[in-house]
Parts: C-alpha cells; sequence; structure tokens
C-alpha cells in the first residue's frame, strides 16, 4: 500500500510539473467539456477530460496487471 500512495504522489506530482506544456496540448479543453461563464462566476465541468483519462488509466492498469 505504502508504494502505491509513493508512486501515485510521485505521478501527482510529475503532471504538476508538466502542466505548462500538458495544457498546450488541449486536454481539459475537449469538445463535451462545459463551461459556463457569468460576470463574477465561472463553472466548469470536464465530463470528456475525465472519461478520457479513466479509459487511459484504466487501460493502463489493465495491462500492468497481465
Amino acid at each position: 500500500m505504502a508504494k502505491t500512495l509513493i508512486i501515485i504522489g510521485c505521478l501527482i506530482v510529475a503532471i504538476g510539473l508538466l502542466w505548462p506544456w500538458l495544457s498546450k496540448l488541449g486536454i481539459g479543453r475537449l469538445p463535451g467539456d462545459i463551461v459556463v461563464k457569468r460576470d463574477n462566476f465561472t463553472f466548469y465541468m470536464p465530463i470528456v477530460t475525465s472519461l478520457l483519462i479513466s479509459v487511459i488509466l484504466s487501460v493502463l492498469f489493465w495491462l500492468f496487471r497481465k
């Protein structure tokens, strides 16, 4: 369990460090993501981005399990 938590923590740090370059790829602004902008309010719900990340992680975990 500790090894898994360390790996997840390292992945979060790596994504945080790479975020400026990852944001240029368009991840998080895919068609199907909901953005509502008002005067003093912005609501963002990344539905398609969440589905894409879920599928990628599911495939990766499936591959590593075998």
